[in-house]
């Protein structure tokens, strides 16, 4: 198969939670395992930090692969999704993983996926692994991707797992309480593993206490960093430090050296470094224009109360979200004196641009639609004063379709 012909295998023969929601979510290990055995177990041939969390792991793990970087390691980073190229999910030291190896271990397994009927995610971590222990990566920093107990990338058995925080987001899978959820993401503590805690809640810090004294582990939680910031460098970035730092000083601790000057700079050089995309990043000066891919309650307040603070005129907010979020409660957190533009994505879970304005219109939210989010960004931009906002926001893939991210 050509590169097209595999992405197009992956995207239609197999269920992808991006696409279709929970119903490709496999609350078991199984299928992973057999793969990893099919491919003579990678996941036990590379040194790996594991990162699990509702919000900020997936910037906590390019943070902590940028300073690895730095620092001179040879360094894989798993994250998903992707916003433009599937490549994105898998790289080392910033760099994609290529379209060549992309079709040779579909072509590879290919036996396997017609056995096993694994989920698109289930082969994106099993390629994953594979690539690294391909390349004789150093250390490769591992995301999860829904959840940490049964999420597929909790086969490896890392060097130190780091939760960054708890909160309110895929309920219908993971729980409905913080403390169901923080046991969900706990998963990912190992038998002697450090873990690190980015920000520990009352409700959640018991919850990690008792997994870290079952599994006869040390937690260290993330203490304040006295940084000097820009105003445009994001809230949810400076709440993320502490535990990258945290983290970063523990690998220290165990082989990786990692200096204080290597963390700042891997934090700074971030975007460049990692290919780090879709988190309040800038896409113009003027009018200031912002995208973020934030898409829960707790992502969505930090977002909207930064925009607020930094926004010197009125506030644009282009909006989409998924068919599966509670929407009553994030209206909530829209500046009232904002103008709205209503936007969907192209993918099948979208909430309609027609469903989303009438539930604007119940809670008293009046808006424009768009049927894509580059028609809303080019109406925005026309009615926009300089000193306006403009703000993309609300669904991982309202930003992904963004031309010229």
């Amino acid at each position: 198969m050509t590169y097209g012909q595999t992405l197009e295998y992956l995207y239609t023969q197999l269920p992808m939670y991006q696409r279709v929601g929970k119903q490709a979510y496999k609350k078991d290990l199984t299928n992973t395992i057999r793969l990893m055995e099919y491919l003579d177990n990678p996941h036990r041939k590379f040194k790996s930090v594991h990162i699990a969390g509702t919000n900020g792991k997936g910037t906590s793990a390019h943070g902590i692969a940028a300073a690895l970087q730095v620092a001179g390691f040879k360094v894989g980073l798993y994250t998903s999704p992707h916003l433009k190229n599937f490549t994105e999910r898998i790289r080392i030291n910033g760099k994609e993983v290529s379209e060549a190896f992309v079709v040779d271990f579909v072509d590879r397994i290919k036996p396997a996926i017609e056995e096993i009927h694994p989920s698109f995610f289930e082969i994106t971590v099993a390629m994953a692994f594979d690539y690294f222990v391909h390349e004789q990566v150093d250390i490769a920093v591992v995301e999860t991707g829904l959840g940490g107990r049964l999420d597929s990338t909790n086969v490896i058995t890392p060097v130190l797992s780091l939760i960054t925080n708890i909160g309110y987001d895929h309920m219908d899978m993971l729980g409905d309480t913080l403390e169901k959820i923080a046991a969900e993401k706990a998963g990912i503590i190992k038998e002697g593993v450090p873990v690190v805690i980015g920000e520990v809640l009352p409700e959640t810090q018991s919850v990690f206490e008792q997994k870290a004294h079952e599994a006869n582990t040390t937690i260290t939680y993330a203490k304040p960093i006295d940084w000097d910031f820009d105003e445009l460098v994001p809230t949810y970035l400076k709440m993320n430090i502490p535990g990258i730092v945290s983290a970063c000083e523990v690998l220290s601790t165990g082989g990786f050296h990692i200096s204080d000057q290597h963390i700042k700079q891997g934090v700074n050089e971030m975007n460049r470094l990692t290919g780090l995309k879709g988190r309040f990043q800038v896409l113009c000066e003027e009018p200031l224009t912002i995208a973020d891919v934030s898409h829960n309650m707790d992502g969505l307040r930090i977002l909207l109360k930064q925009a607020k603070e930094i926004c010197q005129g009125c506030i644009h907010l282009i909006f989409g979200t998924v068919k599966d979020k509670a929407l009553n409660p994030i209206f909530s957190l829209f500046p009232k004196e904002c103008k709205k533009y209503w936007t969907q994505s192209s993918v099948p879970r979208a909430l309609s641009v027609e469903e989303l304005a009438i539930q604007g219109v119940m809670n008293e939210l009046e808006g424009e639609c768009f049927k894509n989010v580059n028609e809303a960004i080019h109406a925005a931009k026309e009615k926009a004063q300089p000193n306006d906002l403009i703000l993309i926001t609300g669904s991982t893939f309202v930003v992904a379709e963004i031309e010229d991210l």
